[in-house]
């Protein structure tokens, strides 16, 4: 059920990027539909909480900000439950606290109780669903990854173009309390993709898989050490100005069309193509960010990325008819699908998987401040100043700030760092096989013996090599239980009859 040691991806594992990796990215595609697409489909319920309740819209618009607030909010109190107790039992809690708030909420009496039920408990149960997906997709998928993340990401927009007229069809049959009781069973398969989050198994119990175990026992349940990584502070400034704006435009696309005098459901159609190219851009983005040459500068796509955002928010300001407001749209939708498919891409590829789960639960809880902040202030914006174009345009040049901050953070700060690191590194492998060359010829010849008896007259005792990348050196593992035999790499070789340069 997910214990602590196992689930948390051991080092010692490797990603499969494939079999039971296709049902972990078909969870996390559901999930991800459910917690982006779930706060915007019950909008449709406004109405009927208007005339049951006597309340205004602005009231009942709470309901989908608490929910967005709880998704975001509350990453770092995931994180610290994932670190706990794993993955799958946090999703399968999640998924039932999802259910429960949309049940309970159909018992509403007054729209407080709505706020309570539909907003914060089904809000934290999404959230505890949201956040371990996407560490197990994370751990199950490596070279296809930046795929994987697209594909997953593509979730919100199919789950949009579904929730909507399902919610539509459900008030006209049954009612608003209706209609919530039976989102809160569909909620219920939330719990089947927590149960499909299977974590990944360790390799036979050895020495060094308990050494790894009794490592991950001492892990801190919300690592705040992702700070001193200059690449994650600089993606979490970006990321928290990014979010200032790029909710602002489908917010107030579809008013901006009603202000040019046109009927709702040729408003209402612009969403529709925004969902519809948004579902073929993420995929398609994933797809791209895959290749050779272009992962290893996956954050300077991603960066392109937010800058096409914020360029057609400021070409968007422009459009005066309908035509505009739909090439606005296609555009948006083309430009938004790349920064949701990589978005988390990016920061899984600058924090490593041991550290994504505190690092994702910390930037959420700053992206939940920048989302309570932005639409709202674009709505004081157009009361002040009874123009749409102001409000993209403080859109744009938001969502294009944080592009440029990402870029030229990443250019000039991480970039340097990794050069600097790799010429350490270089400088220490060269010491250490100057070292090597010094050792006389008897003291080569001892070890070269030693290693052959080790090897030759105690067969039952032979392991396998063991590499470590990082200090250049080769272990002969013992099965028996003693010690390995640590050899320098140019030793080990010229055992194996592995010539070097």
């Amino acid at each position: 059920m997910g214990a602590v040691v196992v689930d948390d991806g051991p080092s010692g594992i490797k990603a499969p990027d494939g079999g039971w990796g296709w049902a972990i990215l078909f969870g996390c595609f559901v999930i991800t539909g459910f917690s982006y697409a779930f706060p915007k489909a019950v909008s449709v319920f406004f109405k009927e909480l208007i005339r049951e309740f006597g309340v205004g819209y602005s009231d009942t618009a709470w309901i989908s900000s608490i929910l967005l607030a709880m998704l975001y909010g509350t990453g770092p109190l995931c994180s610290v439950c994932v670190n706990r107790f794993g993955c799958r039992p946090v999703m399968l809690v999640g998924g039932l606290f999802a259910s429960l708030g949309m049940v309970m909420a159909s018992f509403c009496t007054n729209i407080i109780q709505v706020y309570l039920t539909a907003g914060v408990i089904t809000g934290l149960g999404l959230a505890l669903n949201f956040q371990p997906s996407l560490i197990m997709l994370n751990r199950y998928f490596d070279k296809r990854r930046p795929l994987a993340n697209g594909l997953s990401a593509a979730g919100s927009p199919v789950f949009l173009c579904a929730l909507s007229p399902l919610g539509q069809i459900l008030q006209h049959e049954y009612g608003w309390r209706g209609g919530f009781l039976i989102l809160g069973g569909m909620l219920l398969n939330c719990c089947v993709c927590g149960a499909l989050m299977r974590p990944l198994e360790p390799p036979k119990k050895s020495e060094v898989t308990k050494e790894i175990a009794e490592k991950k026992t001492k892990k801190k349940l919300l690592d705040f050490s992702v700070f001193k990584d200059s690449g994650f502070v600089i993606y979490t400034v970006a990321a928290s100005i990014m979010v200032l704006g790029l909710f602002v435009p489908p917010v107030f696309v579809v008013s901006y069309a009603k202000d040019l005098k046109y009927e709702d459901t040729k408003a209402a159609f612009l969403l529709t193509i925004l969902g519809f190219i948004d579902i073929f851009a993420r995929p398609i983005c994933g797809v791209v960010a895959g290749l050779k040459q272009v992962r290893p500068r996956c954050v300077y796509l991603f960066s392109f990325a937010m800058f096409f955002n914020g360029f057609t928010d400021l070409m968007g300001s422009m459009a005066n008819d309908y035509a505009g407001l739909v090439v606005f749209c296609i555009f948006f939708g083309i430009s938004y699908g790349m920064v949701g498919a990589l978005q988390f891409e990016v920061l899984m590829a600058i924090v490593g998987t041991q550290k994504f789960s505190s690092a994702i639960g910390l930037v959420l809880l700053a992206e939940a401040m920048a989302v309570l902040v932005g639409p709202p202030s674009a709505g004081k914006i157009l009361d002040a100043t009874n123009r749409y174009m102001f409000v993209f345009i403080t859109a744009g040049v938001e969502v294009t700030a944080s592009a440029l901050v990402l870029a030229l953070g990443n250019f000039c700060c991480i970039k340097k760092k990794s050069e600097d690191r790799q010429t350490k590194e270089e400088a220490a492998e060269r010491e250490e096989l100057n070292k090597m060359e010094d050792k006389t010829p008897e003291d080569a010849k001892m070890d070269s013996i030693e290693v052959e008896h080790f090897l030759k007259d105690e067969p039952e005792r032979n392991g396998e090599i063991v590499t470590n990348p990082e200090t250049c050196v080769y272990a002969i593992k013992d099965t028996s239980g003693s010690s390995p035999l640590i050899l320098p790499r140019s030793l080990t070789f010229q055992l194996l009859g592995i010539h070097t340069l």
